[in-house]
């Protein structure tokens, strides 16, 4: 047997479904991952921490294979991170393969509370080690009631986690009072208003909350797009990001690190062309890069029959999926951005220009971001 997974598993196997589970310093994610571990559903999970003592288990270890490798008493095998996370999934992937442990079936990676979560996103979405095996099911990210508001006054982390979360776990509401708490959520809306919110006591969650967030539905095995892309939750958001609606007692206040955050979802009702669409991304993607959070689209192809699902973070792309056909009767590319101090009109200029007809003639390879 090799001592590194094979390059491609075999076409019938499905990829394992990745979570991320982040939050900031104190916002409960450690009593989150403990009750989450509990419970019987997770049997079959692997869970990648940064250090055992760090997360605090609470579990009796049953089998402790190598010092960076456990196996908990509910079943769920529990690693750290060695050396980076490519190789962590690599050595889990081989072992699996290998039947050295328990044929999991879901990842959950826990990160520090500092942790910016776009590097472990963009592993996730572009190495392909990992694409072949892995899949990127969703971000969770735990933010405190009490103390979150003044986290994300001064940490911009904080923000970038909230923004890119696909679910938003809002813990500590016994300790915040009701006015905190109502801030704190006009926040989240306003920072993206695509990610349900949960509330959690003592770390108390369903996981059937958490997980399956990602395109494709595991119950019905085929692309759930509306369920994923949410973009009726941007119909009725700021246009540029800063009027975010946070009331009088934060107008005054424009250090606020979430009044830099635009979210929007942009619409095109016509086809678009494949070299004009690559193009645009590109530019935006050079220009922007850095600023644009998270994107995800579903994108009317003009030469193609079937419709294209995007989705990236900063200036790395998911390989896109073209799909089998179109989710309902709306075929209308859109997309969904959040960004930084990158206004809607800004993006949806450059598509017009890029898009525009006039442009037949200038037709360039692009970035190469999508090919059937």
């Amino acid at each position: 047997m090799s001592d590194t997974a094979p390059e491609k598993p075999p076409e019938t196997q499905e990829l394992i479904p990745v979570s991320l589970l982040t939050g900031f310093l104190g916002s409960g994610k450690t009593t989150v991952l403990n009750h989450v571990l509990h419970d019987p559903r997770m049997d079959k999970a692997a869970v990648i921490v940064n250090e055992f003592g760090e997360v605090g288990l609470d579990h009796e270890l049953m089998v402790a294979g190598a010092e960076d490798m456990v196996l908990l008493n509910s079943g769920c095998l529990c690693c750290t991170v060695r050396g980076d996370l490519v190789n962590t999934l690599r050595d889990m992937m081989m072992l699996r393969l290998r039947e050295d442990v328990p044929s999991f079936d879901r990842v959950l990676i826990e990160t520090t509370g500092l942790a910016d979560p776009a590097p472990i996103l963009h592993t996730l979405m572009s190495d392909q080690l990992v694409t072949n095996y892995f899949r990127l099911d969703g971000v969770i990210t735990t933010v405190d009631a009490a103390n979150g508001a003044d986290t994300l006054d001064k940490q911009f982390e904080s923000v970038k986690q909230v923004a890119v979360a696909d679910r938003l776990l809002v813990t500590k509401t016994d300790i915040a009072d009701a006015a905190t708490r109502d801030a704190l959520e006009a926040r989240l809306t306003a920072a993206n208003p695509g990610a349900p919110r949960i509330t959690v006591l003592d770390g108390d969650v369903d996981p059937a909350m958490l997980f399956n967030a990602g395109l494709y539905d595991p119950q019905t095995k085929t692309p759930d797009v509306e369920r994923w892309l949410r973009d009726e939750a941007y119909a009725d958001g700021p246009e540029d990001g800063h009027e975010h609606g946070h009331g009088a007692d934060h107008s005054h206040d424009v250090n606020r690190h979430d009044d830099h955050i635009s979210s929007f979802c942009v619409t095109y009702d016509k086809p678009l062309r494949l070299d004009a669409l690559e193009q645009w991304f590109d530019t935006i993607m050079m220009l922007k890069g850095p600023d644009l959070l998270r994107i995800k689209g579903i994108v009317n192809v003009a030469e193609m029959d079937r419709p294209v699902v995007i989705h990236g973070v900063q200036h790395v792309f998911h390989p896109p999926a073209v799909l089998d056909a179109w989710p309902s009767d709306d075929r209308r590319t859109r997309i969904v951005f959040i960004t930084r101090d990158v206004e809607r009109k800004t993006i949806e200029d450059t598509l017009t220009w890029f898009s525009d007809e006039k442009l037949q003639d200038h037709k360039n390879p692009g970035a190469g971001l999508i090919r059937e």
